[in-house]
């Protein structure tokens, strides 16, 4: 594993790229504050089993009964929780954001932690395991899902990362929904040491790569203070963002560590990992496709289903009987709604008597007129 530093404002050195092992509450107070973009945290749930789990068969299910996960009571997992998220926000800059996964038996009890901490809830987002454990006993539902609470750190902060384009790509071009169908970890993926599961709860890649991609950019630090096997270290390296583990068993840290350092470095170029939205592009106003010549003064622009149409005027506005203004303001009154994007509504037609809608006019001019400069 390659081991680097990044210098912060307070000249201060942070250890990326590496795994701490020790308490993570202890680890934490080491850390300068405000010194890191994002955190995913997937804390003990305290699942409070009270006896073994028996298949059908008589096989004992292999649940999670390690010793990391028992508390002594309710009011002891409510103070864990209160210290370590408390010295988590501190770290976290002030533009910064956390996601923690939990399941039924702790998620409610850390979301209302998290607000009295301040912390600003954003999603929760429902992890829906496609291939879920069954309810051996038959006495509850199947338990298919878990939550994540995705939160900002504070009410008032004015910014936080997501890359929405990122994410509405990676389901099919459609605003990506807070239910995410994901399989458990299995397969070639499950770590295991004599044939047993290395680490109880380890998540699949593929959760850690929606959180990771969602919410920080390359060059990005990622702490994750309950490292286990090290998913969130294995992903942050595949999307060239930094990561620190903060690991309590010996154990998991050289599992985690014999994971990563076998990751090979990522050759690729920072710019296969950047989703550019409208935003981003150069800004074009209709007149400028006016005034080059894409479009033409008198020239009839029509709706898609050519229900509505209009002429082109030579300030750039349009005008449709008694309706006159910019392209986005005859659309919303011919529509009558309060306000519509014009470029989407609008088509022109071209010599074959199709429609070509001005926004790829608008595409074609900044390909043809910016890039070219």
């Amino acid at each position: 594993m390659k081991r680097s530093t990044k210098t912060i404002e307070q000249n201060v050195v942070l250890p990326l790229d590496q795994i701490i092992q020790g308490d993570c509450i202890e680890v934490l107070a080491s850390l300068p504050e405000k010194s890191v973009d994002l955190i995913f945290a997937d804390p003990p749930y305290n699942l409070q089993l009270q006896n073994e789990l028996i298949r059908p068969n008589q096989t004992l299910v292999d649940a999670v009964d390690d010793e990391w996960d028992k508390f002594a009571s309710l009011e002891t997992y409510d103070t864990f929780t209160r210290n370590w998220l408390s010295a988590a926000r501190r770290v976290l800059k002030e533009d910064g954001a956390i996601w923690v996964i939990g399941s039924y038996h702790n998620i409610f009890r850390v979301g209302s932690i998290m607000m009295d901490l301040g912390f600003w809830i954003l999603n929760d987002v429902i992890w829906h395991k496609s291939n879920p454990m069954p309810n051996f006993r038959g006495t509850r539902f199947t338990n298919a899902t878990e939550t994540m609470i995705w939160a900002q750190k504070s009410q008032q902060q004015k910014r936080y990362t997501f890359n929405y384009h990122a994410m509405k790509n990676l389901n099919e071009e459609k605003q990506m929904p807070n239910v995410w169908h994901i399989p458990l970890c299995t397969g070639a993926e499950r770590i295991k040491i004599d044939g047993k599961k290395a680490h109880s709860t380890q998540k699949p890649e593929a959760l850690l790569y929606r959180v990771i991609l969602s919410s920080s950019e390359t060059g990005d630090v990622v702490l994750d203070p309950f490292f286990g096997s090290g998913t969130t270290g294995a992903v942050a390296k595949k999307l060239k963002r930094h990561f620190i583990g903060i690991e309590r068993e010996s154990a998991y840290v050289d599992i985690a560590r014999n994971r990563i350092d076998a990751i090979p470095q990522s050759l690729f170029t920072d710019e296969l990992l950047v989703t550019n939205s409208k935003r981003d592009q150069p800004r074009v106003n209709f007149s400028a496709l006016l005034e080059t010549g894409y479009l033409a003064i008198g020239q009839m622009l029509y709706s898609k289903s050519r229900d509505h149409k209009a002429v082109v005027r030579a300030d750039g506005t349009l005008i449709s009987d008694e309706i006159k203004g910019s392209i986005h303001r005859v659309a919303a009154d011919l529509l009558g709604q309060s306000a519509y994007n014009g470029w989407d509504f609008w088509y022109v037609e071209n010599a074959n008597g199709e429609l070509i809608s001005i926004e790829y006019l608008r595409e074609t001019y900044r390909s043809e007129q910016i890039v070219a400069e």
